[in-house]
C-alpha cells in the first residue's frame, strides 16, 4: 500500500499557495512551509528580443547597471498592475523558483490593496490564473495584514491596522470581517527611497541611484530626531560628472523623508475622522498596529503616538504580516470566505 494519502498526494501535485504581490517586494507562502520566497518584484528584459532575462533578485542585482539592450522593469506602480505582460512573467518565474511539479494546478489567495476597480482586480486574478493556478482568491491587504498579526476579524472590536508598503500605505479600521474608515495613500517606502535621492541632488548636486538611498534609508533614516550618527555616502557629483563621497547626519535625513511622513501621518488623522464613536473607544484601548516594510522606519510609530495621542505598537515581523494572512485563509478558506472579494 502506498505511503501517501490522497490529500498528500494532492497537495504535492497542488502546491496550493499565499502571494503577497507587492510594488516592491513579493512573498509566497506555502503550507506547512510559511515563507518560501522574498524577492523584489522587478523583471530584468532583452529590449531586442523581448526575452526575460531574470525576475526577483537577479534582476534587482541588474538594477542601474545594465546597458541599452537590457532594461529593468517594475510591473507593479502603487500597489497595481502597471505592466500586464511583465507581471505575468514575473508572477510565472517566482512560481518556477518554487520547483513544483510541472503539473501541479495551485489554489492561489493573492491580495490587493483595497478599493481597487474591477479590472484591476481582474488584472492580478488573471496573472494568477496564467501561472496555471486551479483557483484563485483575492484579498484586501490590510485584511491580510489584521488576520496575520492575530486580531479577531471576525468580533465587534474594531482594530486600527496601518500597512506601509512599497507603492501604497493604507490604513483601515477591521471589524465584523470588513474593513471602514478606509484611507489609501500613494505614498510608501518607494516614495521615501525617491525622496532621498531628489535631496542628494537638490542639496548635494550629488546622483545616487534607488540601491544607494534604500540602504540610506535603512541605516539612518528616521521619522524623530536622533543623535549625531552620520554616512558617507558615494554618488555622481552633477556639475563635475566625477564620482564623490559625502557626509550626510542623520538629521538630514530625517528632513528628506520629513514630508513622506507628514503624508502618512495625515492620512491615519483622516481615518480617524470617519471611524465611528463605538470603533474609537477601542483604538484608545488597543491603539494602532503598524505592518509593512515602511513600519520599520526608526521613530516612525512615536511620531504617530505624539501625533495622535493613542498607543502605537509594531507588529512582530511587520514585512510578513501581509503574507502569513494570505498563508492562514489559504488553509482556511472556508472559515475566512467572508473575508475575499470577488471581481464583477
Amino acid at each position: 500500500m502506498s505511503n501517501y494519502s490522497m490529500s498528500s498526494i494532492r497537495k504535492m501535485l497542488s502546491g496550493d499557495i499565499a502571494i503577497d504581490l507587492g510594488t516592491a517586494n513579493t512573498l509566497i507562502w506555502m503550507k506547512n512551509q510559511e515563507v518560501v520566497l522574498n524577492e523584489p518584484s522587478i523583471v530584468a528584459r532583452d529590449k531586442i528580443t523581448n526575452k526575460i532575462i531574470a525576475v526577483g533578485k537577479e534582476a534587482k542585482a541588474m538594477l542601474g547597471r545594465t546597458h541599452k539592450g537590457i532594461e529593468t522593469i517594475r510591473p507593479l506602480r502603487d500597489g497595481v498592475i502597471a505592466d500586464y505582460k511583465m507581471a505575468d512573467a514575473m508572477i510565472r518565474g517566482f512560481i518556477r523558483k518554487l520547483n513544483m511539479s510541472r503539473i501541479a494546478r495551485p489554489r492561489i489567495v493573492i491580495c490587493i490593496p483595497s478599493g481597487r476597480t474591477d479590472v484591476e482586480q481582474r488584472a492580478v486574478k488573471e496573472s494568477a490564473e496564467h501561472a496555471n493556478a486551479s483557483e484563485v482568491y483575492l484579498i484586501e491587504e490590510p485584511m491580510a495584514a489584521a488576520i496575520g498579526i492575530g486580531i479577531d476579524v471576525n468580533g465587534p472590536v474594531g482594530s486600527m491596522v496601518v500597512d506601509i508598503g512599497g507603492g501604497t500605505t493604507e490604513i483601515a479600521v477591521i471589524s465584523l470581517n470588513g474593513i471602514g474608515a478606509l484611507e489609501t495613500i500613494n505614498t510608501a517606502g518607494d516614495e521615501q527611497t525617491e525622496s532621498i535621492v531628489q535631496w542628494f541632488k537638490d542639496h548635494h548636486k550629488l546622483a545616487i541611484g534607488e540601491r544607494t538611498a534604500e540602504e540610506i534609508k535603512c541605516t539612518v533614516g528616521s521619522a524623530v530626531r536622533t543623535s549625531g550618527k552620520s554616512i558617507a555616502v558615494k554618488g555622481l557629483d552633477l556639475i563635475t560628472g566625477i564620482p564623490k563621497t559625502v557626509q550626510v547626519s542623520s538629521d538630514e535625513i530625517r528632513q528628506a523623508l520629513s514630508e513622506t511622513v507628514y503624508q502618512i501621518t495625515a492620512a491615519i488623522k483622516r481615518a480617524l475622522d470617519k471611524t465611528p464613536p463605538e470603533h474609537a473607544s477601542d483604538l484608545i484601548d488597543f491603539g494602532i498596529i503598524m505592518t509593512g516594510g515602511g513600519a520599520q522606519l526608526k521613530g516612525l510609530d512615536e511620531h504617530i503616538k505624539n501625533k495622535t495621542g493613542l498607543p502605537v505598537h509594531v507588529a512582530e515581523d511587520p514585512c510578513y504580516s501581509v503574507v502569513k494572512g494570505t498563508g492562514i485563509v489559504l488553509d482556511s478558506l472556508k472559515k475566512f470566505q467572508n473575508v475575499l472579494i470577488q471581481p464583477c
